[in-house]
């Protein structure tokens, strides 16, 4: 390589070649910090996919006698004073596709979410209520015609919620759910103070959050909020529609906010592209299939909405 004498021989010229170049440097350094600060949840969640989770069992409520299992997620950030104190805790609950995929991995949007939760500094809990009864998905069955409901799900939920409360690095008092679809229906029997379960057990969660659940039989029943509870919902859900949620959200405002989404659909959060499920059946117009898929406008909306509903009832 060859160097212009004009550069060489000047010290003018070196001299304001040096302070370019710091200039340069002093950009690129701020360039990054920048970037840094901007996309937290980004890096969040790719943390998340670093992290094995670590498989653990719990027993359901009594009188299921049913040995769940589930994958535990801690949190690790902060200082090492912080890491020594209880955190809150999340419990995920899974759709009607479950909570593993076919090769028993995590789903991505799951993953996503608990490296989202641990970088805010709590633990979180992937609970399973199909891989221990024998099902991997109920998606295609209609609700009737399903071997595993509510009532196992949400006994699942409170056998969560006192095997966290046992747990030396989790606060008791500072649990949350979690769930979507089906989850998202757990969410809602599981905090329904019209059940006697709901009332009698020893463990509620500070706060709940439901994407896309269906409200139709919590709201037939009569919806007594025991938390605080958050309805995330696409206005064009033809899986689960939002109207009986936006019913059920109106009818206590006090304990339920909710957030409806313009042209958002079933999954809205997901990053998969909409689609038409034909295999799925729909309630509304039977024969025609339900659709699924994100909305990004929706996705990044929701993420800020949910991380900011739970920091506040969460806090200490």
């Amino acid at each position: 390589m060859t160097t212009s004498p004009a550069l060489t021989d000047s010290p003018i010229r070196i001299a304001v070649c040096r302070v370019a170049i710091a200039a340069l440097l002093l950009a690129g350094c701020a360039l990054a910090l920048s970037a840094r600060a901007a996309s937290p949840i980004k890096s969040a969640a790719a943390d998340a996919l670093t992290k094995p989770p670590v498989m653990v069992e719990m027993p359901s409520a009594l009188p299921d006698k049913t040995r769940l299992r589930g994958a535990w997620l801690s949190a690790t950030t902060g200082t090492a004073s912080a890491l020594a104190k209880r955190r809150p805790a999340v419990v995920l609950l899974h759709g009607c596709g479950g909570a593993f995929d076919s090769q028993g991995k995590i789903f991505t949007r799951t993953l996503r979410y608990a490296g989202l939760l641990n970088n805010e500094g709590w633990h979180v809990l992937v609970l399973d209520s199909y891989g221990p009864r024998g099902e991997r998905s109920v998606c295609k069955l209609r609700p009737g015609h399903r071997r595993i409901t509510q009532l196992q799900r949400r006994r699942d939920v409170f056998g969560a919620l006192v095997w966290l409360s046992g747990r030396a690095d989790v606060d008791p008092e500072r649990l949350a759910l979690l769930g979507w679809s089906n989850g998202g229906s757990t969410v809602l029997a599981s905090t329904n103070g019209q059940h006697a379960e709901v009332t009698e057990s020893a463990r509620k969660p500070r706060a709940a959050v439901a994407f896309y659940p269906g409200c139709e039989a919590e709201l037939r029943r009569g919806y007594a909020a025991n938390t605080s509870l958050l309805l995330m919902l696409g206005e064009d859900d033809d899986w689960t529609p939002s109207q009986a949620c936006v019913e059920l959200a109106q009818s206590d405002t006090s304990h339920i906010s909710y957030k409806l989404y313009p042209g958002a659909h079933h999954g809205f959060d997901s990053r998969a592209p909409l689609r038409l499920r034909r295999d799925v059946p729909n309630r509304l117009r039977p024969g025609e299939g339900v659709h699924v898929g994100g909305q990004p406008d929706a996705r990044r909306d929701s993420v800020k909405t949910v991380i900011s509903f739970l920091r506040e009832r969460l806090a200490s």
